[in-house]
């Protein structure tokens, strides 16, 4: 087996806790917009996963494109306030800008920075996302050559295009020479092993292994990572 040269990871809920800080940087969001203009009808939670399904019935490119998606969301409430369209346009802007900075504003799982610290030494390091996190505001950027999002492969994982283009920064390495580690069954693991990479599984709440495919070496704590990696790595 080749020895590993590149390890990719995947973002939210495997550096960080995903949902508590999306909850809070919507429920933020749509205060900042309400203070423009004044209460706002948003629906329940069903009702705002239909509105978003019709958005990408209309233009499906928003299935990978979920900034776009989010502004389109907060676009169509601003309609029900705002008659003037060059308005609209500016709240929605700056309405999106603002949820961006409450979107990355994480909180890393124990160990995971200690442990980019250690191993960006001797590996090289990318970052593949269906999400929109910004490595350079959160301040993490330095440890990597690329980050790919699903809006730069127009798919999300685990769709192979996402990993494909792992080539256009780095088309020296084999695709058998990365491992990618991530914490999602399909869009991490089955995706990155379809694709001909290595895979290690961030099963931080024990979940049972549900893929036709052989199950990856697994790890719950980011502090036993270095441990793992050095006994894979070869």
């Amino acid at each position: 087996m080749c020895k590993i040269k590149l390890i990719t990871f995947d973002l939210d809920d495997t550096f960080w806790d995903i949902k508590p800080i999306i909850v809070n940087a919507e429920y933020q969001t749509r205060a900042w917009i309400e203070k423009l203009v004044g209460k706002i009808e948003w629906g329940d939670v069903q009702e705002n996963i239909a509105l978003r399904k019709k958005f990408i019935e209309k233009d499906s490119s928003l299935e990978w494109d979920i900034s776009e998606l989010r502004k389109c969301f907060y676009r169509h409430f601003l309609k029900t306030k705002i008659n003037n369209e060059e308005k609209i346009e500016r709240y929605t802007q700056e309405a999106y800008k603002f949820f961006l900075s409450k979107r990355n504003d994480v909180i890393f799982f124990n160990g995971v920075l200690d442990t980019l610290e250690e191993i960006h030494k001797t590996y090289k390091l990318g970052v593949l996302t269906n999400g929109n996190a910004d490595l350079k505001v959160i301040g993490i950027n330095k440890y990597f050559e690329f980050l790919i999002n699903a809006k730069d492969a127009k798919a999300n994982k685990p769709d192979i295009i996402h990993f494909k283009l792992i080539k256009k920064y780095l088309p020296d390495i084999d695709f058998d020479e990365i491992l990618h580690v991530g914490d999602c069954q399909v869009n991490d693991m089955l995706g990155a092993s379809n694709a001909g990479m290595r895979t290690l599984w961030f099963n931080k709440n024990n979940e049972y292994w549900g893929q036709s495919i052989k199950k990856p070496p697994e790890f719950d704590d980011w502090k036993n990572f270095t441990k793992i990696l050095g006994e894979i790595g070869e």
